[in-house]
């Protein structure tokens, strides 16, 4: 199984102090916390795309290459890739690049993004927002799995003997994860194909990410992928540690309460009892999140929200130190006890070249 961290890229003001940091300040503490990530054993660093203020990342490929060159084993991921508002050809070509240059470690979450006014500023509507991502996604697969494509679709110019390059390495293209909160929709299009189906598992309760979950399951199982129990499934999740869990209740209290996503509503106490939202000791986040297997399953992947909502710096790399020493090894342990001999590890670009020669491999009947 694997654990990281994912970051949504907010620039936020720090409630304590007043003090909101600069554009060039967030983007080297993303490079600070990646490059920790990776020092503290995690596994998995995942960076989100956004168009519009407070966020930063806009252009997550470009923060990625360069982290490519910064670490050694770190697996870099999105979270999400817009699929409704850029173009797939460019999808193909950024990601098939990035492949070749962190050596295989890549893969993408692809998403619709939650912010309304991006689809107009890229000449779509959001109204179409479900089925932008099912006929981009269809050809941005087609891109990477053909060497010349022939494509014609409603939302963009049609293709004729077109080429995407640099082609994806070893002839295998990163693997997708499908990211979705809300919608059935995109769960489906995972199961079609056979792909990953990521639940960000934050502001919601427990049984809406079990009845999302199972759903690509089933559909994963019914498309003929493997059973239910062999789907691929990745979850977020948001987390503040201390040693002491008063303290951490009482110091991240002012960033709840004032945050752009969190803040104005539900108290920390009500929220935390009624999403996975897990403020405490490290025990406490090792209890919550091995409680997640009880509704979703073996699953591949988990990922930890830190940065957000104005923290400093310090305090997210004291949170990595809490994650890689006393949270990420049991909770490894503890997974690895529990799960089935069948149930699949996350994919991997080694073990998904591995796979594809194991197949070609096989005798015609």
């Amino acid at each position: 199984m694997q654990f990281g961290i994912f970051s949504v890229s907010d620039i936020t003001t720090d409630p304590t102090t007043g003090r909101a940091p600069t554009e060039a300040e967030r983007i080297k503490a993303v490079v600070t916390i990646a490059r920790k990530a990776e020092e503290v054993g995690l596994d998995v660093f995942a960076l989100g795309e956004h168009h519009n203020p407070p966020f930063f990342s806009s252009s997550p490929t470009t923060t990625l290459g360069y982290l490519a060159a910064r670490t050694e084993r770190l697996q870099l991921s999105t979270a999400t890739t817009l699929i409704t508002t850029n173009d797939p050809v460019k999808i193909a070509e950024d990601y098939a690049m990035l492949q070749h240059l962190a050596d295989g470690r890549v893969d993408l979450m692809l998403g619709r993004g939650n912010t309304g006014p991006v689809y107009p500023w890229f000449g779509q509507d959001i109204r179409q927002g479900i089925p932008l991502a099912i006929e981009n996604y269809a050809l941005l697969r087609r891109l990477w799995d053909e060497e010349v494509v022939d494509w014609e679709g409603k939302f963009r110019t049609p293709l004729q003997g077109f080429t995407s390059t640099p082609r994806p390495l070893d002839g295998v293209a990163p693997f997708v994860w499908h990211g979705s909160i809300r919608s059935p929709e995109i769960a489906e299009q995972a199961a079609y194909y056979g792909d990953g189906f990521f639940h960000n598992h934050i502001f919601w309760p427990a049984s809406h990410t079990k009845r999302m979950v199972e759903f690509y399951r089933r559909r994963f199982e019914q498309y003929g992928h493997g059973s239910a129990e062999q789907a691929i499934v990745g979850l977020g999740g948001h987390v503040f540690m201390r040693p002491n869990s008063q303290d951490a209740v009482r110091e991240f209290r002012p960033y709840f309460d004032n945050a752009p996503v969190y803040g104005h509503g539900p108290s920390l106490e009500d929220f935390s009892e009624q999403t996975p939202l897990t403020v405490g000791s490290p025990q406490q986040v090792i209890d919550r999140t091995l409680g997640f297997r009880d509704y979703v399953g073996d699953y591949q992947r988990q990922l930890f929200l830190i940065d957000h909502a104005g923290l400093p710096l310090k305090t997210v790399l004291e949170q990595l130190d809490l994650l890689g020493e006393h949270v990420v090894p049991v909770l490894r342990k503890e997974f690895a006890a529990q799960r089935p001999a069948g149930v699949p590890d996350a994919p991997t670009h080694a073990s998904r070249v591995a796979a594809r020669e194991a197949e070609t491999a096989q005798p015609v009947a």
